[in-house]
């Protein structure tokens, strides 16, 4: 039953990017994933990881993330990872044809970037309905407070007990992601409670929720003792000056000393408009050859692998995979 959903979600897929044609023999995308989870972590600070936070670590770069931010698909980036060259230019071009709103063979950066927005939207789906379809125990199409429970801590009474905090703060947000208020999340729904820093109807919450973490002294309002918390404990010095330096000119943007509402959201929901600009930056960086700050359809084809990725893999051997799969089906 998991692999119709599956079918039904990737199709869903297709047609709303208008691209069926590219990834007809893409179904069989493999199901592992190029990163291990699709659940959103926070940073040290309580903030939202950033979308692009595993594009570079500790120096070294990530093409996934590229790739994903093209195809707007964990699935379809792991299926042109295996593609020929040559068959991963091809599909890479009829994209181009879409990405080019204004038809004149070259992608400015407006066009890149509204399609990178697009492709995070995608992901962020994408993403959501991989969990949807792990949690939805009973297979009824819909997510109760009881499966997410399960799905997410377990029927131990003692691991509850011992994530008390993060168990309330997940019910809080089911409940604001929950319109209806019926005691259940439809698909999009519960989207909103896997990506509420993505869900403008759930920043109410994710501030509510900061300013009970970290406002000791309940003014409204975190300053930078606040801000720190328990972090400070053993570090050193020059940490601190850091930490300092974030907070002051980074976080307080009206340079009052303390984080109001705006500033607070602003810390903790990542810009994806932000994201997708720099990822425009590198993109062209690395593929406007003629430094004219337009990409031809060449350029980009030029450069396919940063775009999109393949490998000079026998195309027969993954036509077999496809008639495996679905066989398997």
């Amino acid at each position: 039953m998991k692999k119709y959903k599956y079918l039904g979600f990737l199709i869903y897929c297709l047609n709303f990017i208008d691209i069926s044609q590219i990834f007809c023999d893409a179904a069989s995308a493999h199901i592992h994933h190029h990163r291990e989870s699709f659940e959103k972590e926070r940073t040290e600070d309580g903030a939202f990881n950033p979308r692009s936070n595993n594009h570079y670590v500790n120096g070294e770069h990530h093409q996934e993330f590229d790739h994903e931010a093209i195809l707007g698909s964990v699935k379809a980036a792991e299926e042109f990872d295996k593609l020929p060259k040559e068959e991963s230019k091809r599909r890479l071009e009829i994209l181009l044809t879409k990405m080019d709103r204004n038809k004149d063979k070259y992608i400015e950066r407006n066009e890149l970037k509204s399609w990178i927005l697009r492709s995070f939207s995608m992901l962020s789906a994408e993403e959501s309905q991989d969990r949807f379809e792990d949690a939805d125990a009973n297979e009824d199409g819909k997510i109760s407070w009881e499966e997410i429970l399960q799905d997410t801590y377990g029927s131990d009474s003692e691991d509850l007990a011992i994530d008390d905090k993060l168990v309330n703060d997940d019910k809080m947000t089911f409940e604001a992601a929950d319109s209806n208020g019926d005691g259940y999340l439809t698909a999009e729904e519960f989207k909103a409670y896997t990506h509420p820093e993505e869900t403008p109807k759930m920043f109410p919450l994710l501030l509510k929720q900061a300013i009970a973490d970290k406002d000791t002294n309940n003014d409204g309002f975190i300053d930078f003792q606040e801000f720190l918390g328990n972090r400070a404990k053993g570090e050193d010095k020059e940490w601190l000056l850091v930490e300092k330096e974030k907070f002051d000119h980074e976080h307080d943007k009206n340079q009052d000393g303390r984080l109001d509402d705006g500033e607070i959201l602003s810390w903790l929901v990542p810009s994806n408009d932000d994201i997708a600009t720099d990822e425009v930056d590198h993109l062209f960086a690395a593929a406007d050859d003629d430094h004219d700050n337009r990409l031809s359809y060449e350029e980009i084809l030029d450069h396919h692998d940063t775009f999109v990725g393949s490998e000079a893999t026998d195309y027969g051997d993954h036509l077999q995979d496809i008639h495996r799969f679905e066989d398997e089906l």
